[in-house]
């Protein structure tokens, strides 16, 4: 697993065009794991701090319960047009901030009310689909393996 970091420094062109992708939206589409194995998608912001893709969660939602049981997740940024930036994606395990004073130096001030929960995001890989010359174009970044690039007509 790796940090945001480490995605920048191993392939820094394409962890710029996958950040680009999320900070274009505020929301996005995070991807957890049920209880019983199926899959549940829910709202949810990101932000980038220090070292780490980090999210969160208002306290006790189910999206939280789900990653505090398994932190397998992924997280699909709001869906753009693939000919204007791509499409971007990133997995990885959800590892929760119980740290108070660490949690409270993550906080963006657009936290609900009260207490929440605050996650960083180990990275397993990130994608970015797109479009160039008429093919699809599928980037594929996996901890200390590089990018690997596939071209579809």
């Amino acid at each position: 697993m790796a940090t945001w970091k480490q995605f920048e420094e191993e392939a820094a062109d394409l962890a710029a065009a996958v950040r680009q992708r999320f900070e274009a939206a505020k929301t996005h589409v995070l991807a957890t794991v049920r209880k019983d194995g199926s899959p549940r998608v829910s709202g949810s912001e990101v932000d980038f701090m220090g070292e780490d893709l980090s999210f969160g969660s208002m306290l006790g939602a189910v999206k939280a319960r789900d990653l505090r049981r398994d932190g397998r997740c992924a997280i699909h940024a709001h869906p753009a047009d693939p000919e204007n930036g791509g499409d971007a994606k990133v997995a990885g395990v959800a590892v929760e901030i119980t740290d108070a004073e660490e949690k409270k130096a993550r906080a963006t001030g657009e936290e609900p009310p009260g207490d929440f929960h605050a996650f960083r995001l180990d990275l397993r890989e990130a994608v970015l689909t797109s479009v160039e010359g008429g093919q699809l174009v599928i980037q594929v970044w996996r901890p200390g393996a590089g990018v690997s690039t596939v071209h579809r007509t």
